[in-house]
């Protein structure tokens, strides 16, 4: 019956646009977004990305995607960049062709012509799933860029009757520390291939990355030039240089130049990259581009974005279907494939591995993405889910304190945010019935995680039951997040028949209640001798405070396992709503947080634009309210998105940002990722079709639905009326449809019951 079902589903599906001509790459390259425009394929390697401005460390928060839509000059066109990040590193390998005269140095922004940078317009600029195109009007070059996995294509058409040039210098870095290029190196071979190498002290200190260029012509001249040492080798002299013949130089501050005389077609560039060695770097660029067609290439690209895109087809006004193809096309960037062409790959030991039977990917912004990312990919790409737990699997077991990634790119850690939420990632994919991984090697990686004493004060939060204030900064975050993921733990565990193992970790999921105070109604931070720390104001926000990016009001609600114990914590129910409504409703001091750069997208205490916020309006529905997650999700909806530059109120954080909108737009959240149910809240597209393994669909569909009927007035699941404020995920994964019917006043009797509610570890009262 319900193959039927399906199959009848797909029939009545109706006739779509192509998604790929809804994704707009400039939305979220403006404002907090830190989106990058460039061309890019689903979970790649390489993101090949013009950069308006490296700023150095402290100044370089607006450019931690290398580009920013309100800039007018482009400095160059590098190969490495994260999707939205709040913190940055990359912009490796960065290249500038120019017609005519050669510069070596940027120059400044405003003084045009002073340097290699060049002025660019938005009118002559423009960006799709797998292309990027701009002219540089000062440089007088029309520049193309499209990708493959571990590559990068250039096509330059330079000014007629003007020498081309192009330049490649490996000094700037995006948001790196002064004295940010450790070492670099560049060797050009007898074929014309250029390859080398950087080591920066970013991010993740020590991090090298190695490359590998062809140029689709012969250069008739060239310069290897140490900028350090005001060294130039080989090819035409560069003004007080003296030129050698040597293939090979190696220093802190390099630059190569080529010189192709004047051109009557455009000159195309390949560049591969890789973190093993430059060999690796060759091989991926030998193997995935051995030809010079860069129509070819695009179409490949496009064609993986087509097939990724159409994973949920939508209908929707023009504007919405842009919002949510774009946040598609974000929430499929990251992870990033790390491993070359061989399956070699660098880990956090700095060592080089070898993956037997999976891609290895790295790029784990995972106090962001275990939210509503990683959930989005058990539906969307489930086969890719088993590679990534592999890959989480096997940074543990390479890393030298053998645990898990906190934040890491590259194989890299980097230790940036707090929590072991790699946990939760692989709990969330086991308890979804996701394969392709050992399942005891996960397990065992995750306790190995929890158990780790020295990270976080793990070890006197595993004695006193809490992380104290005064042995670590932003112990009350820390608490309520490390009992989450060890609930997550606890859920794997018991599924796996390990019974002692899940209830000592079920115990540890309580922990929350240890820094919740009863008398003020919020969690706090307590020092070693069981006191609260005083003086305490809830509004009270900074780095190395109680919380984590966010103050009270913000964290008080982070007990996603357990939101009937935090509701009877607070004083029942209806003291439960009255405060979440104080959340959003409270007039706040923007001055509040403008110290605090990531938070942002504030309406009352609620930010949008920083995640520990992102489960909080659905959290109506756990107290027998969900019109008012409705209501909370209309406004967010209204306000925090829109199809512009600026349109993401906070950064993207490799696809959270998006993912969030993705499911919010379908009508379901992940509220606790590994209790396999989605919390519902309302539709915002009128119809989406996703399309799962073996050809099944899953389609939502909101009658009535806009701006005059933004209540639910009733729900139905495969055509039966559904009186849960929640579905499961085998509810998704076995086909078959979700209908709202809107209306436009709040149907107050709908899932109101304690038993309609969804999953928490304590008893409903």
């Amino acid at each position: 019956m319900r193959a039927l079902l399906s199959t009848l589903l797909v029939l009545a599906l109706p006739a779509f646009a192509n998604p790929i001509n809804d994704v707009d790459p400039f939305i979220g390259t403006d404002g907090n977004g830190h989106t990058f425009p460039g061309a890019t394929v689903p979970f790649g390697m390489v993101q090949l990305s013009p950069d308006t401005d490296m700023p150095n460390f402290h100044h370089a928060y607006g450019w931690a995607a290398g580009y920013r839509y309100s800039d007018s000059s482009i400095l160059g066109f590098s190969h490495t960049h994260f999707s939205g990040s709040g913190h940055s590193d990359l912009g490796d390998v960065l290249l500038m062709p120019m017609s005519g005269t050669l510069h070596l140095d940027p120059g400044a922004k405003d003084q045009p012509g002073s340097g290699y940078r060049s002025r660019f317009s938005h009118k002559e600029e423009q960006a799709s799933p797998g292309y990027y195109q701009v002219k540089l009007l000062d440089n007088q070059v029309n520049v193309e860029l499209t990708a493959g996995k571990r590559v990068g294509w250039h096509r330059y058409t330079f000014a007629k009757g003007k020498e081309a040039r192009v330049l490649l210098d490996l000094r700037p870095s995006i948001y790196n520390y002064d004295g940010k290029v450790l070492w670099s190196r560049l060797h050009l071979h007898p074929d014309g291939t250029l390859t080398g190498m950087r080591e920066t002290r970013g991010w993740a200190p020590g991090r090298q990355l190695f490359f590998a260029i062809r140029f689709s012509k012969p250069a008739i001249g060239h310069q290897l030039l140490n900028r350090e040492q005001h060294l130039t080798y080989r090819g035409f002299k560069g003004p007080g240089h003296s030129p050698k013949d040597v293939a090979a130089i190696s220093g802190r501050a390099l630059e190569a130049a080529f010189d192709f005389g004047k051109l009557n077609q455009p000159l195309l560039v390949k560049v591969a990259i890789s973190s093993v060695s430059e060999q690796g770097a060759l091989n991926n660029l030998s193997s995935e581009a051995p030809g010079w067609d860069f129509n070819g290439a695009l179409a490949r690209a496009r064609k993986d974005w087509q097939q990724a895109l159409a994973s949920i087809a939508v209908k929707a006004p023009n504007k919405v279907r842009r919002s949510f193809y774009t946040s598609l096309y974000h929430a499929m960037i990251a992870p990033n494939l790390a491993s070359d062409v061989d399956g070699r790959y660098r880990g956090p030991d700095h060592g080089i591995h070898q993956a037997k039977g999976f891609d290895f990917y790295s790029t784990w912004s995972l106090w962001d993405v275990y939210r509503a990312q990683q959930p989005l990919l058990t539906i969307l790409e489930p086969k890719r889910m088993g590679e990534l737990v592999n890959s989480l699997i096997a940074a543990q077991q390479h890393s030298p304190f053998g645990i898990l990634p906190v934040w890491a790119y590259e194989g890299l850690e980097t230790w940036c945010m707090i929590g072991y939420h790699a946990v939760p990632v692989i709990a969330d994919a086991f308890l979804k019935g996701i394969g392709g991984f050992d399942k005891n090697a996960a397990l065992k990686a995750m306790v190995a995680s929890a158990d780790y004493g020295p990270y976080g004060d793990l070890s006197d939060y595993m004695k006193m039951g809490y992380v104290p204030i005064d042995k670590e900064p932003e112990a009350a975050s820390k608490t309520v997040e490390y009992a989450f993921d060890d609930w997550t733990i606890a859920r794997m565990a018991k599924a796996m028949g390990k019974e002692a193992l899940a209830a000592r970790f079920m115990k540890r999921a309580t922990n929350w209640q240890n820094v919740f105070d009863k008398k003020t109604g919020f969690v706090r931070a307590r020092l070693s001798n069981g006191k609260f720390r005083t003086p305490f104001d809830p509004a009270a926000v900074g780095y190395g405070s109680d919380y984590t990016e966010g103050n009270a009001w913000q964290y008080s609600w982070y007990v996603p396992q357990d939101v009937a114990g935090l509701i009877k914590a607070m004083g029942g129910q209806q003291a439960f709503v009255k405060k979440l409504d104080a959340v959003f409703d409270t007039k706040v001091d923007p001055k509040t947080f403008a110290n605090v750069e990531d938070i942002s997208g504030l309406i009352g205490y609620y930010a949008h634009g920083n995640e520990p916020s992102h489960h909080v309006a659905y959290l109506y529905d756990y107290a027998g309210a969900p019109w008012k997650t409705q209501a909370r999700l209309t406004t967010i909806m209204n306000s925090q998105y829109h199809d512009g530059p600026g349109g993401l109120a906070g950064n993207d954080d490799l696809g959270q940002m998006s993912a969030w909108y993705l499911f919010t737009a379908m009508g379901f959240y992940p509220v606790a990722p590994g209790s396999n149910q989605y919390v519902i809240g309302r539709p915002f597209v009128s119809e989406a079709a996703i399309t799962l393994p073996g050809g099944k669909h899953f389609v939502v569909k909101a009658e009535h639905l806009d701006t005059a009927h933004p209540y639910v007035g009733k729900v139905l699941l495969n055509g039966k009326l559904l009186s849960n404020s929640f579905i499961r995920h085998q509810d998704v994964m076995a086909g078959g449809s979700l209908t709202f019917v809107m209306q436009k006043t709040p149907n107050k009797t709908w899932a109101t019951a304690p038993d309609s509610r969804p999953y928490a570890m304590s008893a409903w009262q």
